[in-house]
């Protein structure tokens, strides 16, 4: 779907990382500011990091403006990218239902509901019976360890199919020119009077009036490779997914229990994908943590119980670079051609189009739009943070 291009000497941007930031960045770069020379370096293949390695949710039910703003013009982005981009992404605004099972939670879901109509967003708050109309293969009337009394509902939210997002940007960038070159790590950046003049890759040196970092999973590296300390550390994030059953949950679903936060979709194979909470330790490994796998699963079997005989098909996790307050970094760094997309925490594929466009503006114009201004690096010295762990201001029991 994309032609084998060859690392030419010179581009006007390179970017490093051929994951979901990195392609719709380089798109909307070619298409909306007629950049022509543009390449994308990866280390491996297009898709393989992180965007290959979630489950595939997608929604803006934040309580923080800046969050709610950003993340609702990604969704409106998805509701349109399989018609921008010409090729099927699958996207399913199948609703994201947020379960309360005590009315400390449900104040806290009306709290994030109100604060989110107040901006236009779509929200409903739903109790036991609004639960039962709308997601009835929850039988929330069963008897239940934790009984679901009401809900948060955003049904604009829903699914998207992972790798189709990563091959349908690709391929998009290609026809416009982009060149995508893979297997070709970046090993060093030149400089001189002060700017980023070249980076050094395992396929020789190639110059770049600008740069552009965007490696989920591994911005902290980059800051080592920069000599630059930057608020991050890198965390496991499990997913997984059973055999394949037919139609059983027709929602996206939230639940917290003393096991911790647990999500469900249903994929279009059949497979019910599931997630939590990080494993907890710093790591690169992608090896993830027994312990957090069974809080997971013990998780979704409380929330649907006929789930119980099912076999986990296969488990995988991703490497999630985690800022101090939960919210991304997209800022320069080092030098003022050097710009960073990266620390995106739990939100990192839901903001995929509304990532490429502005950071596309950014890196073109030097100008950060105001959508992405509030994310910038420097918030953690002037204390103006966004505390919202990447997830919304879901409760958390100690």
């Amino acid at each position: 779907m994309w032609s084998k291009a060859s690392l030419r000497e010179a581009y006007d941007v390179v970017i490093v990382g051929a994951g979901g930031h990195g392609l719709a960045t380089a798109y909307h770069l070619a298409r909306d500011h007629g950049l022509k020379r543009i390449a994308i370096l990866d280390r491996s293949i297009v898709g393989y990091g992180n965007v290959g390695r979630n489950t595939t949710i997608v929604r803006s039910n934040y309580l923080l403006p800046a969050n709610q703003h950003f993340y609702e013009d990604s969704l409106r982005r998805w509701h349109g990218l399989s018609r921008e981009l010409n090729y099927n992404v699958m996207f399913s605004a199948r609703g994201v239902l947020d379960l309360a099972t005590s009315d400390d939670e449900m104040t806290q879901y009306a709290r994030r509901g109100n604060a989110m109509r107040l901006l236009g967003i779509d929200a409903e708050i739903l109790d036991e019976h609004g639960v039962a109309t709308f997601a009835p293969e929850l039988n929330v009337s069963a008897p239940r360890r934790f009984p679901i009394v009401g809900a948060l509902l955003q049904r604009r939210g829903g699914s998207v199919r992972h790798d189709a997002v990563a091959w349908g940007y690709a391929r998009a960038a290609a026809a416009l020119g982009v060149d995508i070159i893979e297997n070709c790590a970046v090993l060093g950046v030149h400089s001189a009077n002060g700017v980023a003049t070249s980076l050094e890759t395992s396929r020789g040196t190639v110059r770049a009036e600008r740069i552009v970092f965007a490696v989920a999973g591994h911005t902290g590296a980059i800051g080592t490779m920069l000599g630059v300390d930057l608020p991050i550390e890198t965390h496991l994030l499990q997913a997984m997914v059973t055999e394949p059953i037919k139609p059983l949950l027709h929602t996206v679903v939230v639940s917290f229990t003393p096991h911790g936060e647990t999500y469900l979709v249903q994929s279009d194979r059949g497979g019910l994908v599931m997630g939590g909470l990080l494993d907890g330790n710093p790591s690169y490994t992608r090896e993830g943590q027994w312990h957090r796998l069974e809080d997971v699963v013990e998780g979704a079997v409380d929330v649907l119980p006929r789930i119980k005989e099912l076999r986990i098909l296969r488990q995988w996790a991703g490497t999630n670079d985690m800022t101090l307050d939960g919210s991304p970094l997209m800022d320069r760094v080092k030098y003022p051609n050097v710009y960073l997309n990266g620390g995106w925490c739990y939100g990192g594929f839901k903001a995929i189009p509304a990532s490429g466009a502005a950071f596309a503006r950014f890196v073109a114009t030097d100008t950060a739009p105001e959508l992405i201004r509030p994310f910038n690096l420097s918030r953690f010295a002037t204390g103006h943070l966004l505390d919202e762990r990447g997830v919304g201001p879901y409760p958390v029991r100690q």
